[in-house]
């Protein structure tokens, strides 16, 4: 006989063991085949580990009932608000537990498959990654306030200690200001009196200044009279003088008019030397001109005459030259008329061989 293979997957019936909607002997025998073991040890298994959870949910039970009570007489209020809402979502979770169940249990009659289970498992991992989101981005706002609060608290500690130092700032310089003032006053006392002396002062050196300055105008209206006496006396002198000087001048200029007329004539007759002296350099100028020129078409002459000996000659030996490289290459090549050149090398290459072979075989023997 085959052996019937179970449509029901495994963990529901781990999930529900004695489920009304499953088989007890299918179930057993699902259990039997994924587990290796018997129906009854695995619920004795059961039975154990639930009474190990039940004693320690006993315990945390306990624990929690202290702390409970601890806590109490703080906040009682929120103790039960917080249990209700855990009793809330416990009751939701269960209640979408069973409607996720009853619809895989449907589905496995109708169609024999249960994915709806692992849609329904996508769909709370999902959601609970979402949850996770929204936690991990309220904890990185939660730290991101709490670090621009110490931020605001570190700027207010610092305006707190700008403001006490500038207020100490404003406090010196008050005092420093009415230290300022009090100067200022004792210095303007100081110099009204020092410039009322000074007046006085002042006072008595004019009127000393005027009485030296008059005795000073007697000694220089006696000095003026002095000078003008000098004056006159000078200026007949420089009259005489002025006459004599101009007598002088009456000879010197008649004595210069007849020097030029003589130099004028010395000049007209070098002038007309140099006319002659003229005419004769450029005739010698022209004689050297032509002279240079007959000279230099003689050179250019002789040069190119020279120049086209020089490119006959360097034309022949490269012609030479090339004569000799297109024999060589005619005889290396064996063209044209040494082609039987060729063939009477290859006859004595063959008869030298021949006779080589012929001193080895004797030589062997």
């Amino acid at each position: 006989m085959c052996k019937q293979v179970s449509l029901i997957p495994f963990s529901l019936i781990l999930l529900f063991p004695l489920s009304p909607f499953f088989p007890i002997q299918e179930t057993k025998a699902v259990i039997q085949e994924e587990l290796g073991i018997s129906f009854p040890e695995l619920m004795s298994g059961k039975q154990e580990s639930g009474q190990t959870v039940l004693e320690n949910t006993e315990q945390e039970q306990q624990q929690g009932k202290t702390e409970d009570h601890k806590r109490s007489s703080k906040t009682p209020k929120k103790h039960i608000t917080r249990a209700l809402e855990k009793l809330k979502k416990i009751y939701a979770d269960r209640q979408y537990a069973s409607d996720v169940i009853t619809v895989t249990i449907k589905k496995m009659e109708e169609l024999g498959t249960f994915s709806s289970l692992t849609d329904a498992n996508e769909r709370e991992k999902a959601r609970k990654g979402k949850f996770y989101d929204i936690l991990i981005r309220e904890e990185k706002g939660k730290k991101d306030i709490k670090a621009l609060q110490k931020q605001l608290q570190e700027v207010k500690k610092q305006t707190s200690q700008d403001l006490q130092s500038r207020e100490k700032v404003i406090d010196g310089l008050k005092d420093k200001l009415q230290e300022i003032t009090a100067k200022v006053d004792t210095e303007s006392n100081y110099l009204k009196k020092n410039s009322d002396l000074q007046i006085q002062l002042t006072q008595k050196k004019c009127s000393s200044a005027e009485n030296a300055l008059e005795k000073e105008i007697q000694n220089l209206k006696s000095k003026i009279d002095e000078e003008i006496q000098l004056h006159t006396e000078t200026e007949d002198f420089l009259m005489q003088e002025y006459l004599k000087v101009k007598e002088r001048l009456e000879y010197w200029i008649d004595k210069y008019e007849k020097d030029t007329a003589a130099k004028d004539e010395e000049l007209d007759d070098l002038r007309a030397l140099k006319a002659e002296n003229l005419e004769t350099m450029q005739r010698f100028a022209k004689e050297c001109l032509t002279f240079q020129t007959t000279i230099i078409i003689d050179r250019t002459d002789k040069e190119t005459k020279k120049k086209q000996r020089e490119r006959e000659a360097l034309e022949l030996r490269s012609a030479v030259k090339v004569q000799a490289w297109w024999k060589g290459t005619m005889v290396r090549r064996f063209l044209g008329p040494y082609q039987k050149l060729e063939k009477y090398l290859k006859g004595i290459g063959e008869e030298t061989g021949k006779e080589k072979s012929g001193a080895k075989k004797k030589k062997a023997k």
